[in-house]
């Protein structure tokens, strides 16, 4: 059973990591309009999505922070995609603040790219390539991650 399982769970990284990602349209908390196309890097894209009510999120932010500083002027964007619903979306804004998130966040109150992307869990750190392509997933945070994070963003920087 066991076997099956795990069988079934790498089927569904493989089939998401050989998904591209479509050009989106989200708004970030001053109701303004940002695209993928938009927001890009031009060697690579990390796509975070998070939500206030998610203790490892709210961890991993500083850490990507961090990240972000390092690698802003290589050719990678960040972007924070917050999944919070309508209810608690008021608490974004104030939070991203006080987390000090350098890189954009944009809303994805009805869930339209976690659910295009078949996500379920938070935080997801997603990596995409120039070409759109899905190179890597990583779900949850735990302190050590960053150091996996960082080595996934050189690996696939340095790729021709």
């Amino acid at each position: 059973m066991k076997a099956i399982y795990a069988l079934f769970i790498f089927c569904l990284f493989s089939q998401l990591q050989a998904q591209t990602i479509k050009n989106f349209n989200l708004k970030d908390t001053q109701n303004t309009t940002h695209s993928y196309e938009g927001l890009k890097g031009a060697k690579l894209t990390v796509i975070d999505f998070w939500a206030t009510w998610c203790k490892p999120c709210v961890k991993a932010i500083p850490e990507l922070n961090i990240i972000y500083d390092q690698f802003k002027d290589k050719g990678v964007s960040f972007i924070g995609i917050n999944c919070d619903g309508p209810r608690s979306v008021a608490k974004v804004g104030p939070m991203s603040k006080s987390l000090q998130i350098k890189y954009p966040v944009v809303l994805d109150m009805d869930a339209t790219v976690k659910t295009q992307l078949n996500l379920s869990a938070f935080p997801t750190l997603i990596l995409i390539d120039q070409k759109g392509k899905i190179v890597w997933i990583h779900e949850g945070f735990v302190s050590g991650d960053e150091k996996e994070i960082i080595a996934q963003i050189e690996k696939y920087c340095n790729e021709k």
